[in-house]
């Protein structure tokens, strides 16, 4: 019988460490929150100290018994739920629901933390323990009132003015806003035209540049030549001058350091997985956490890495031990600094002094347990263990080089620049990446060995033309990094702000890149123009101060609460008032209504903005928002008619993009895709009538279904071949590629776990599945 029970957050990590803490010790999952605020008005007494209403979660109310009834046999109670304010909250909650059933009696209670999962670290925690830290509490307490108290009563007022369905958050608004700031940003950018003077010159078999920066004695700023005359008349006279070659008046060396970047904090890891690897920001922290309960290795089951949600940016005096030593193993002692190198976190509001995200141990190389790890889990893990390294190495030092090339006299003058890397340094191991770069930005220039005077040939001397660009859109990483440098949200939420967004449908992912939404574009106008306090970038970061304020003890939490919500409560109440549904959805045009002379404007309406008659629903009139009101003949299908009616096939627009439908609708409702459905020849085992077809979803992404859909909806993600099934004799087989088993025939039947490595010959390009296993 255990004496001893330990409560954490997820059962991954459970029962690796009641192997290390051993038989006296049970650990148990609270499998994350326990309880939560009733879904319902009232949750949060505004006129009663902000006095929350709990209720148990359903899902987790199985694991709280089993928790319930593991604490009357033991002697201790260790609360061990993830260290931050979300994991001391969890531990408070489950603390009063125990208390509630009078179970603490004559029991220990403690608070541990675990910011790693290792032997030593667990069995040092449970040995060192501490109490529950009900600052931290109070301060998640008034994070979550907060956001109730924002979602219940602003959300409903979107409802009235804009549509149903609609919420505003306090974090997820302000981050709304930059991204639709951004792409306004991008529609009112003006181009502007301007030219640059390239010599294209080669010596000692090396061709390379330079760049015109001084002409007739004047400076070649960006804007000094604006148009193609000017350009050509410049260039012409060059070549004229240089007859052939230009002279080196000047050769300027210099040496410069670069350090590394400091070791991971949630964020940072956040941007560079999604620069680097792609990784979505939610993707990034399932794999982290994946990382951070444990992975078997050689029959051993331990953490990888530290606690994944942290602003800090300090490593143990024992990590940097170990650390310096696998370097001077592994690179040399030349590439260890004299000095173990700190660093200064950059956000604003760091909190809860943890260390880094570093491995447990630096003794871990990645291509060691590679063969333990998921591709993803690999990926991640690979690029920790990296900066990890790299941060405690040697700075990588340059050397850059200037020259000054003269054309026919002193007032033509043209620069080539380049660098050379003189010690790599920690750039050896590990480089971070940049949001944003234009082509061409990290590539390293080497120039020949030149002297004063030499004369170097001169291919050619070109006018290039440019033009300035807009302000890239947000990536996931650039976001992020934005987030955090304003001080909006904690790491620990940038990847469910994100995914709210997406869900709302206020922004889309297109090409890696947000997009806002009409709806989005109309919330964002809607909170910026009367609730411009509530989405100000500086009053959501001083509001997240104020919460790390209470949860260090230096303030009380209710008067914060009432700082935040009489106002607030004062603005819901006149704008539900003032504000007309109207003037939120519609912008008016000066244009009249073709059919009724009544003036036109911009609506919203479920599948976006268009343009419709004021006068509705008297009048009717619409039309896209982007047409200019002519009336233009649809474009009809090229020698195809209606296999339904015989009328004309024309090309429509809809929701989800170009189709092909019927002229006669709403006579004929027919519709077919652009794309016709690639037929595979193979019959369908279910209905056992139609053939398989190779579609492709509105995602893009290819699937193969009965050509009798929706009669018979038999649908498969992975190529079928026509080849029975040797187990349990399914007409068909389907060809699956993943990237730990390879390619191979599977069964499609749930049941049959039939599977063998595929021929080389059934590997025709279309039908290879990228589907993970």
């Amino acid at each position: 019988m255990s004496k001893n029970l330990v409560i954490v957050e997820s059962p991954a990590k459970s029962k690796t460490i009641e192997k290390y803490l051993g038989k006296t010790f049970k650990v148990l999952a609270s499998y994350g929150h326990v309880r939560d605020l009733i879904p319902k008005e009232g949750a949060v007494d505004t006129s009663n100290g902000f006095a929350m209403k709990y209720q148990m979660i359903d899902r987790n109310q199985k694991h709280v018994q089993e928790i319930i009834k593991a604490l009357k046999t033991a002697d201790n109670l260790y609360l061990a739920t993830d260290p931050d304010r979300e994991g001391e909250a969890i531990s408070w909650h489950l603390l009063e629901i125990l208390k509630a059933k009078k179970l603490l009696k004559n029991k220990d209670v403690h608070r541990v933390v675990f910011h790693e999962i290792t032997k030593k670290a667990v069995t040092e925690a449970i040995a060192n323990p501490s109490e529950l830290s009900m600052n931290m509490v109070y301060a998640q307490q008034a994070r979550r009132a907060l956001d109730y108290l924002v979602g219940f009563n602003l959300s409903p007022l979107l409802w009235k003015k804009i549509r149903r369905g609609l919420s505003a958050g306090r974090v997820q608004s302000p981050a709304l806003r930059m991204i639709v700031e951004r792409a306004s940003e991008i529609e009112a950018f003006k181009a502007r035209e301007y030219w640059s003077i390239d010599a294209e010159l080669s010596t000692q078999q090396q061709k390379f540049k330079a760049k015109l920066t001084y002409f007739a004695g004047e400076k070649q700023t960006q804007f000094k030549v604006t148009n193609a005359e000017t350009a050509i008349t410049n260039e012409q006279t060059l070549n004229f001058i240089a007859q052939g070659q230009l002279q080196v008046v000047k050769v300027e060396t210099k040496q410069r350091r670069r350090n590394p970047a400091a070791p991971f904090t949630t964020s940072t890891l956040q941007q560079e997985a999604a620069r680097k690897l792609g990784f979505t920001t939610k993707r990034t922290m399932i794999v982290a956490q994946q990382l951070y309960e444990g992975i078997e290795i050689g029959g051993e089951t331990a953490g990888l890495i530290t606690y994944m949600r942290t602003d800090s940016v300090t490593l143990s005096n024992e990590a940097l031990t170990e650390i310096r030593e696998l370097i001077t193993h592994k690179y040399g002692a030349e590439n260890v600094p004299k000095t173990i190198r700190t660093f200064k976190t950059k956000s604003k509001n760091a909190q809860e002094a943890h260390e880094a995200i570093r491995p447990t141990t630096i003794q871990h190389l990645p291509n060691e347990i590679k063969t333990y790890l998921t591709p993803e889990q690999y990926k991640l893990y690979n690029l920790i263990w990296k900066r990890t390294l790299a941060c405690q190495m040697i700075h990588a030092t340059l050397h850059l080089l200037a020259i000054d090339f003269q054309c026919g006299h002193s007032e033509n003058i043209f620069r080539a620049t380049g660098s050379t890397i003189a010690n790599p340094g920690f750039m050896a191991v590990y480089l971070e990446s940049q949001d944003d770069k234009k082509d061409g930005d990290d590539t390293e220039h080497f120039l020949p060995a030149l002297s004063k005077g030499e004369y170097i040939p001169v291919n050619d001397i070109v006018a290039h033309q440019h033009f300035t660009e807009p302000p890239a859109r947000y990536s996931e990483a650039s976001l992020v990094k934005d987030l955090e440098e304003h001080g909006i949200g904690r790491p620990s939420t940038y990847a469910t702000i994100i995914s709210t967004l997406q869900n709302r449908e206020y922004v889309t992912l297109d090409s890696k890149r947000f997009y806002p939404t009409d709806v989005g574009k109309i919330v964002n106008k809607f909170l910026t123009a009367h609730f411009t306090q509530y989405v100000d970038y500086n009053f959501t970061a001083n509001l997240e101060n104020n919460l790390d304020a209470v949860a260090r003890g230096e303030t009380d939490w209710i008067p914060l609460m009432a700082d935040f919500w009489q106002p607030f409560k004062d603005l819901i109440v006149e704008k539900e008032k003032s504000v007309q549904r109207k003037d939120v959805t519609q912008e008016a045009l000066d244009e009249k209504c073709p059919e009724c002379e009544h003036p036109l404007s911009i609506r919203l309406g479920r599948n976006g903005r268009f343009i419709g008659c004021t006068q509705f629903p008297e009048c009717n009139y619409t039309r896209n928002l982007n047409d200019d009101g002519s009336q233009s003949e649809p474009e009809i299908v090229a020698d195809r008619t209606c296999p339904k009616c015989e009328s004309n096939l024309i090309f429509k627009n809809g929701k989800y993009g170009k189709f092909i439908g019927c002229s006669s609708y709403p006579d004929c409702k027919h519709i077919e895709p652009l794309e016709k459905p690639e037929d595979t020849n193979i019959n369908c085992p279910d209905c056992k009538d139609g053939h398989i077809l190779k579609r492709k979803a509105r995602s893009g992404k290819v699937f193969y279904s009965c050509a009798n859909y929706p009669k018979c909806k038999y649908a498969l993600w992975n190529p079928p071949i026509a080849e029975a099934c040797p187990e349990c004799h399914h007409p068909i087989l389907t060809i699956k590629t993943t990237k730990r088993r390879g390619t191979e025939k599977v069964c499609p039947q749930k049941s049959c776990k039939y599977s063998t490595p595929c021929e080389g010959e059934l590997l025709v390009a279309d039908k290879v599945s990228e589907t993970e296993s």
